[in-house]
């Protein structure tokens, strides 16, 4: 992904995808909870928080990610979302193929598999 910015009178776009096959969703946590551990085989992660303080874990590191922060998550790279004590929004655009089962979740505070 190759985000793009096109300066227009009236301000600016941001373009993050062009004809390519994408997923688009917004996540919501409730605070102090967070997503499992997981990977993707068939697809990479666009991240931009749109609410909140987030705690990222992206491959082996840790970090504190604020409102209008913006990742990338490459497909195979171990990564999760976590709110801390508020709820967080955080937009999400999957590129490749999305599917349920390309999940492999290494931790799960929920028992999923």
């Amino acid at each position: 992904m190759k985000k793009r910015i096109d300066k227009k009178p009236w301000g600016k776009e941001e373009i993050f995808a062009i004809n390519e096959r994408v997923s688009v969703k917004i996540i919501n946590v409730n605070p102090k909870k967070r997503l499992s551990l997981q990977k993707h085989k068939y697809r990479g992660e666009f991240w931009r928080i749109l609410e909140g303080d987030v705690r990222v874990t992206k491959g082996n590191k840790k970090m504190i990610v604020k409102e209008g922060d913006e990742l990338f998550v490459k497909k195979g790279v171990l990564h999760r979302i976590e709110a801390l004590n508020k709820p967080i929004k955080v937009l999400e655009i999957s590129f490749g193929k999305f599917d349920k089962n390309d999940i492999t979740r290494v931790e799960d505070d929920y028992g999923r598999d």
